[in-house]
């Protein structure tokens, strides 16, 4: 439900309009919209299991906990529908929507009755300051200065990456004081191959591939990068996740 101001229902019908004509296989499809008085009521494809947030740290999850593959194949249908709004063939982001109406995090990827992962909430954040579920996956360039880019969108999902990785919240005011924040927490251990199996998610029970682990854990690792242009692009994100997937986990 969004409330409107009366002068920016022009700038939502418009929008709204051009959302619903988006159509990926990893994006969210808007099937309409109603209005009753200053309320919109935006009408969503159902995505049968919820948000990636749930089945990593709710209850209800038909698989429990989710298995390194799964982990995987979520993360790759993230990536290709983040790749698809970077895309400029198909003007999404490079119109007036741009990656700071993302702001990718896990209670954005929706998953449909396979576990296919879905990007939703954007292209409409525009109408509205971030919310405090976005703290933990804002890039550093956008608490230095409060401007947001593509690559923004590569840094938040570096810290879904790591969630995955760890299944721990990004931020988490109930871990011990360093350990708040998962990437300051998390990043000093990842290069090191070591430590990076003391912070996998013990609940795989070291069902994973450890080559795949280490992999994850590098391109966690360039997502993550301060500088925005040394953040891999979405597509190539994508690639390599696919490569890691495609390795064959030993029982």
């Amino acid at each position: 439900m969004i409330f409107l101001k009366p002068s920016g229902y022009v700038l939502i019908y418009s929008e709204v309009n051009f959302l619903g004509r988006i159509s990926h296989p990893n994006v969210v499809k808007l099937l309409g919209y109603c209005r009753e008085d200053r309320d919109l009521l935006l009408v969503y494809e159902f995505m049968k299991k919820g948000s990636l947030k749930n089945h990593l740290y709710g209850r209800g999850s038909a698989v429990q906990p989710l298995s390194w593959n799964l982990r995987l194949k979520i993360a790759i249908g993230a990536a290709q529908g983040l790749a698809f709004l970077h895309s400029p063939y198909d003007n999404v982001i490079y119109r007036d929507i741009k990656a700071s109406n993302i702001f990718i995090k896990a209670s954005n990827i929706l998953l449909d009755g396979n576990y296919n992962a879905k990007i939703s909430d954007f292209g409409l954040a525009k109408l509205g300051p971030p919310g405090r579920g976005s703290q933990g996956y804002a890039a550093p360039e956008y608490l230095a200065t409060g401007h947001l880019y593509v690559q923004s969108d590569v840094y938040g999902f570096g810290v879904v990456l790591l969630e995955l990785m760890m299944g721990l919240r990004a931020l988490d005011p109930k871990r011990p004081g360093p350990q708040v924040n998962l990437v300051g927490w998390a990043k000093p251990l990842l290069p090191n191959r070591m430590k990076l199996k003391t912070i996998m998610d013990a609940r795989m029970e070291g069902k994973y591939s450890s080559k795949g682990a280490i992999m994850l854990a590098q391109l966690i690792l360039r997502c993550l990068e301060e500088e925005p242009r040394k953040r891999p692009a979405m597509k190539e994100v994508a690639d390599i996740l696919e490569q890691i997937y495609a390795i064959k986990v030993k029982t």
